[in-house]
């Protein structure tokens, strides 16, 4: 499928806005994502979001593409996300999340230190029950496979260096948070921290992937933000 074919989502307007794009081709863009910008319009954010800020893009370059998110980011998360331009990419690049051909990691500050200082977590995760949201560790959900190594301390919390097996919604925010250390500033599964207002403690550090049509290994990474290595430090 040619760009162009896929018509953008008329429902989602085009507005101008910051964008740090890494990589962009005929299929897809990587993206590094600033904490505290949702990915979709929804209430409350109609305009400010990356898809608004794209169609700005595509429409700026006289592109006519869609806006197909692969590995998708929460508002509070920074850092590394690819975007595919078309259903066709998209597929690829969905496919390649599921064999484990695209690779992700993820630095976090949390709260505390895990014990061990490295390991597995295995725990299914599943919705809470009478909750929007929320997830939960659960027997009875999808499974859910996180690697997680501490990197640094400091300041009572952890520089930790995750690699998923699996992308569950918040599953590293539930796995952090059953180990008792929840994400520094992690409203949803710890406390929030006016040192960070508007995110959490979790970047995208790292992505690799494969060029959904012509299969070259594109490999991107994205620094600590400053806000964040800074938690570490004592007040």
């Amino acid at each position: 499928m040619a760009v162009g074919d896929e018509a953008s989502n008329p429902a989602i307007e085009a507005v101008e806005g910051p964008l740090d794009i890494r990589y962009e081709d005929d299929d897809l863009l990587i993206l590094d994502k600033a904490g505290g910008v949702p990915v979709h319009p929804s209430q409350g954010h109609h305009g400010d979001t990356l898809a608004n800020f794209l169609y700005h893009h595509y429409e700026t370059i006289g592109l006519t593409a869609a806006f197909h998110p692969v590995n998708r980011l929460d508002r509070g998360t920074s850092g590394l996300m690819a975007v595919a331009k078309h259903a066709h990419a998209h597929e690829r690049l969905q496919a390649q999340l599921r064999d484990g051909t695209l690779k992700r990691t993820y630095l976090a500050v949390c709260q505390g230190v895990p014990d061990p200082l490295s390991g597995v977590i295995d725990l299914p995760i599943a919705r809470q029950p009478g909750s929007v949201l929320r997830r939960q560790a659960d027997p009875a959900g999808s499974p859910a496979r996180t690697h997680y190594r501490v990197l640094d301390t400091g300041n009572g919390r952890s520089l930790v260096s995750l690699a998923l097996d699996t992308g569950r919604t918040h599953q590293i925010r539930v796995h952090l948070s059953w180990l008792g250390c929840p994400l520094a500033g992690d409203f949803l599964y710890g406390t929030e921290d006016p040192a960070l207002p508007n995110r959490f403690a979790l970047h995208s550090a790292s992505l690799t992937l494969r060029q959904p049509v012509t299969g070259q290994v594109l490999a991107l990474t994205s620094p600590l933000p400053d806000e964040l290595y800074a938690l570490l430090q004592e007040n």
